[in-house]
């Protein structure tokens, strides 16, 4: 039975085929296959572009005809693209789970248009996108150094000063930012479909309705974010998306995806049905006995990952993103629940779906990086999946440094362990880019937070705040909040360059957070998720408050490219490192004088490079170890000192006059080996305790 008129084209009904799902473009039509189980009513609509409100044609199913199995298909001859279209089953109107356009306002946050979010397919003009034979960088895992960051925000503030703000082209135009930093992968926050208006609660200080900014919260798994692009038109994402990909590789730079598989926007029985949970709930997501949904992810669902149907869906959006997009990486949320079985269950590494992602041919170039906790409190860091197919967000790294940085006791030999590449937790794996290294992600503390609060802060936020993290690991150095305290200050400024300077010195895969390459704050505000302004927004002109610090990053980045010992494939052996105490040699693990020391040595010549931290409240007095026949200790970082002096770089590095020196608290230094060939003379040996300021 066929409702309306489907175009004014010359079109036929035909019963279609069962494969491939989704929407499919032949030269005689679009072919249409859904799995939907067991409907008690079926139909196919299909609206015009500008008027999405009611169907311009509905044409009720037919099992008889229109059923393989528990796939529906229908084919309409002589249909071309562009063609919008949803199914309605049971009353309520659906997206087409593989749909790779989404056809919804490609306006970000519109408040005027007071029409519920009713996502439907577009099947978009198939224009071929010009590559123009730009490659995938390909690079090795040990060599990345990966940025996280938020699309919107990257270029949204007005001193970005981009043509198109808040999109992925904008991205495009700060690529020279991004090379000039020393990054060489962006890790993208969510760029799903998603509903960022889909937060009901309001700022309590400025009464502005919240959103959801960070969008992990998918509407899609094939579609990217219509508001990402610059144009009005709700197909172009693609293109620009693709624009972005080519634009980044061109310039040596990996794009990486955060996708949340673990659970949809569709919430529990209470929250909408948008796709999944009118076509077979019982496929899609995780229920118990009664029919409830279960609930791992924090979010009201949990989708029902390991069962064939939803794993179906997962690994062919995993492809498309893969081939279609050339994207290069995907960072998995809460990925242990990839590792649930229906009921709930763990089924650790043998689980299906990351048997299924891991073994795939289309996804063998691929970086695979899982965040190993879910939010029903599955932890799996360290053991997500053996061999070094995966990496892994290490949480643990992250508590480790941070305790140790602030002076916290017991984390000596923690901390040795952690910046060596965790081979307590991955040795069995075989290498230490297992490990993605951070002290910052979007969720916490940012950086300057991180040394400027004990508490968060999370009153704008509208939930009292409840929400966020309680236990930080931070320090204010002092004082609570913001300061103008020259001493507090100065001392934050140095716990920056520290954390900044052990994330770079460590073995596995370093991560940093947007915007805390110049300190940007969040004001205390620990779960940033639904603040769309400053907070989150990267502040262009803030390069400039204080440019030392974009400078420290930079040149730390710079350093670590240099130094292949610390980008390396396996762990470290005794001959590569040798750690040190006060004295050569002699590490004191069972002193708990918070100061770690080490060289990392060319194998069988001499020491490369000299890395030391005080983290206690009093200075020590260090005596350095032999730089090796022929050579000698040149200063390369102290972040005792202000910049430019924190930082010396190339020919203006100074030599160390003396062999025995005083390293301050909460302070952190670099030395380079160098031949006495470069014109500059060794000193002579200093006698032990003759202790001088550094430079």
């Amino acid at each position: 039975m066929i409702k309306g008129t489907l175009t004014t084209q010359k079109t036929e009904i035909l019963p279609g085929k069962p494969f491939p799902y989704g929407a499919s473009v032949t030269p005689e039509g679009i072919n249409f296959s859904f799995y939907i189980k067991s409907p008690e009513k079926i139909s196919f609509c299909l609206f015009d572009e500008e008027k999405t409100d009611k169907p311009k044609a509905e044409y009720e199913l037919n099992p008889a005809s229109n059923r393989t199995g528990n796939v529906w298909h229908i084919f309409i001859k002589n249909l071309k693209p562009p063609a919008v279209y949803g199914v309605r089953v049971n009353g309520s109107l659906l997206l087409d789970p593989y749909a790779k356009v989404v056809a919804s306002s490609p306006k970000w946050n519109e408040r005027s248009d007071k029409k519920p979010y009713q996502p439907l397919g577009k099947v978009a003009e198939s224009t071929p996108f010009d590559w123009q034979g730009v490659p995938n960088p390909n690079l090795p895992n040990k060599d990345l150094i990966i940025y996280e960051m938020h699309v919107r925000g990257f270029t949204q503030d007005p001193t970005s000063g981009v043509k198109s703000p808040g999109t992925f082209l904008g991205i495009i135009e700060k690529i020279p930012y991004l090379k000039d930093l020393g990054i060489n992968a962006v890790e993208l926050l969510p760029i799903f479909e998603f509903n960022e208006k889909e937060v009901v609660t309001t700022n309590p200080k400025t009464k502005e309705p919240l959103v959801n900014y960070f969008g992990y919260s998918h509407v899609s798994f094939f579609a990217p974010m219509n508001r990402y692009a610059s144009q009005s038109r709700n197909d172009q994402a693609v293109t620009e998306f693709k624009m972005m990909v080519r634009e980044m590789h061109r310039n040596g730079i990996e794009v990486i995806l955060d996708v949340v598989y673990n659970h949809t926007s569709e919430g529990n029985d209470k929250g909408p049905v948008h796709s999944f949970k009118g076509l077979d709930k019982k496929s899609y997501y995780m229920l118990d006995d009664k029919g409830n949904y279960l609930n791992f992810s924090g979010t009201g669902n949990t989708f029902n990952c390991n069962n064939p149907i939803a794993l179906e869906v997962i690994v062919q959006s995993l492809r498309h993103w893969a081939v279609e997009m050339h994207v290069d990486g995907f960072r998995f949320d809460l990925a242990p629940i990839l590792t649930r079985a229906e009921n709930g269950n763990p089924l650790g590494s043998a689980a299906p779906l990351v048997e299924a992602i891991s073994k795939d041919p289309l996804l063998a170039n691929t970086k695979l990086i899982s965040e190993a906790w879910d939010a029903a409190g599955l932890y799996q860091v360290g053991n997500f999946y053996p061999g070094t197919r995966w990496s892994e967000w290490n949480g643990r790294y992250r508590d480790v440094i941070r305790r140790f940085i602030k002076g916290a006791e017991g984390q000596k030999a923690p901390f040795a362990t952690a910046i060596s590449g965790s081979q307590d937790m991955y040795g069995w794996r075989g290498s230490p880019h297992c490990s993605v290294n951070f002290v910052t992600a979007h969720d916490g503390f940012s950086l300057a937070d991180l040394v400027s609060y004990n508490d968060k802060h999370n009153q704008n936020n509208g939930e009292d705040n409840k929400d966020g993290f309680d236990h930080n690991d931070s320090w204010n150095c002092g004082i609570e909040g913001h300061s103008s305290n020259k001493k507090i200050v100065a001392l934050r400024e140095r716990q920056i360059r520290n954390f900044m300077l052990a994330l770079m010195m460590s073995q596995g895969i370093p991560m940093i957070l947007m915007g805390d390459e110049y300190a940007h704050t969040r004001d205390g505000n620990n779960n940033t998720w639904c603040q769309d302004n400053r907070l989150n927004w990267f502040l262009w002109d803030h390069l400039d408050v204080r440019p030392g610090f974009y400078r420290f990053m930079k040149l730390l980045l710079k350093l670590r490219k240099s130094i292949p010992l610390l980008h390396r494939d396996n762990f470290l052996t005794e001959k590569d490192v040798t750690w040190h105490g006060q004295m050569p040699n002699q590490p004191e693990w069972t002193n708990d004088n918070r100061f770690v020391a080490f060289t990392l040595n060319v194998l069988d010549k001499y020491p490369e490079i000299y890395v030391a931290f005080n983290a206690g409240h009093v200075p020590i007095n260090i005596t350095l170890p032999s730089p090796g026949e022929g050579r000698h200790w040149e200063w390369v970082i102290n972040t005792h000192n202000e910049p430019p002096l924190d930082f010396f770089d190339g020919s203006d590095r100074p030599l160390a006059q003396k062999m025995t020196f005083l390293i301050h608290s909460y302070s952190s230094v670099v030395l380079i080996s160098e031949p006495n060939s470069k014109g500059k003379e060794a000193p002579p040996h200093e006698e032990e305790g003759d202790a001088t300021v550094a430079f």
